[in-house]
């Protein structure tokens, strides 16, 4: 490997909602907790934290999940919960967040606790329809204290129903070429100007290439961070000045272990292709994925800093820019990574103050607009995820997404 992985793909264990979900979720977030070495005293917190929210989503929730995992930052570890439902959504948010508020007659300790509890706290709800809730609870002091650097970038992934392993995967690394790296592909980028969700501000054309940013802001956000020591300021990938990052999406064709191999593979060359541009990236995948199933895989250098992406990417995997609730989409070529792959070239988009970049595999619908989800972008990248996959998963496929955006200031 060239240089550390910032952040990628871990396995993550999907507990649907029923009568066994609070136990379910305490005794998973306990075997994680020790797992990443937290104290007695935060084991106990993870757990009290994860059984409140199994708990609300038995009481509220028409459907919905709780997704529980370690996460990763560099060398820095933390469980990672996410409740997701689909549901009445909630009118008073900022009543619901007080401490010791429980409007189900359960542990008493509501939102407010949790956000209390947790080193990382964020929530988004949109009456009527549902809400997402991210925490976070990191090992060791000095993580804990950390503040905000680089990067905010998170994702889901979860398998088809049937299956336990995924074939879709991502993964986040630098894109310095100084940071030991060895090459820096010298230039070849095409302006891109694809057919986006409104009029773009695209800088040229090039074929298959994405769209450039189009954009006016929206409402605000009926979403809110917990009051006190619960909005705890997240820690982010780790990257001096937020320079630029690459991030993959992969979907390994098919379902099941083989597919699931696919991806393994494809984020294991990630991390060694010595290449910062991403069409040279793409090209090492490509050798290491043949003798495999294949993959349909996009990579996107993100540099917020300079306001550009660039974008490369073969087969069914979309990539919007969003910016102010709209979005311009970043096209891929027709091809399978591993056996069937086209020419690559990279193409470049504009990616102005507040963008946000989002990748998913086939396995949500592409039709989802950012008009719909009032206030969303505002909030972390892990929420932003999970927001659209509770409204655009399905589950008669695999489904990986992520969003990768600035840090907050």
């Amino acid at each position: 490997m060239n240089s550390p992985i910032m952040t990628e793909a871990e396995h993550i264990t999907w507990l649907r909602v029923d009568v066994g979900l609070a136990m379910s979720a305490r005794r998973e977030a306990s075997r994680l907790a020790k797992r990443v070495g937290l104290p007695p005293d935060r084991v106990s917190a993870v757990e009290l934290a994860a059984t409140e929210a199994a708990t609300n989503l038995q009481k509220h929730a028409v459907d919905g999940a709780l997704a529980l995992r370690v996460t990763r930052s560099g060398p820095r570890a933390a469980v990672e919960f996410v409740a997701t439902d689909t549901g009445p959504g909630i009118a008073h948010l900022a009543s619901a967040l007080t401490d010791g508020t429980s409007s189900t007659g359960t542990l008493g300790v509501g939102l407010g606790a949790i956000a209390r509890l947790a080193d990382v706290f964020d929530i988004h709800t949109l009456p009527g329809r549902g809400t997402t809730v991210l925490a976070q609870f990191w090992a060791g002091e000095e993580a804990r204290r950390a503040e905000p650097a680089g990067i905010d970038a998170g994702g889901l992934t979860r398998p088809i129903g049937g299956e336990e392993l995924c074939g879709d995967t991502w993964a986040l690394r630098s894109a310095n070429a100084s940071a030991g790296r060895g090459t820096g592909d010298g230039p070849g980028l095409v302006p891109a100007q694809g057919p986006g969700d409104g009029p773009g501000s695209a800088s040229g054309t090039g074929p298959g290439g994405g769209s450039g940013l189009v954009s006016a802001n929206g409402p605000g956000s009926v979403s809110e961070t917990g009051p006190g020591d619960g909005s705890a300021q997240e820690v982010t990938s780790p990257g001096p000045d937020a320079g630029p990052v690459l991030a993959m999406m992969c979907d390994g064709l098919g379902h099941g272990p083989q597919a699931a191999r696919a991806g393994d593979v494809a984020r294991e060359a990630f991390r060694d292709s010595a290449h910062t541009r991403p069409h040279r990236v793409l090209e090492d995948l490509h050798r290491a994925l043949r003798g495999t199933r294949g993959a349909a895989v996009a990579v996107a250098r993100v540099d917020f800093a300079a306001g550009t992406v660039e974008f490369s990417g073969v087969g069914n995997v979309s990539a919007f820019l969003v910016r102010d609730e709209r979005r311009s989409s970043l096209l891929s070529v027709p091809g399978i990574v591993g056996h069937h792959m086209p020419h690559t070239r990279s193409f470049s988009a504009e990616a102005g103050p507040g963008s946000v970049l989002v990748m998913h595999t086939d396995g949500l619908s592409d039709r989802w607009s950012p008009q719909t989800f009032p206030g969303l972008f505002a909030r972390r990248s892990t929420v932003i995820s999970a927001q659209i996959l509770r409204e655009a998963g399905g589950r008669r496929d695999d489904i990986g997404i992520l969003a990768v955006k600035a840090p907050r200031p």
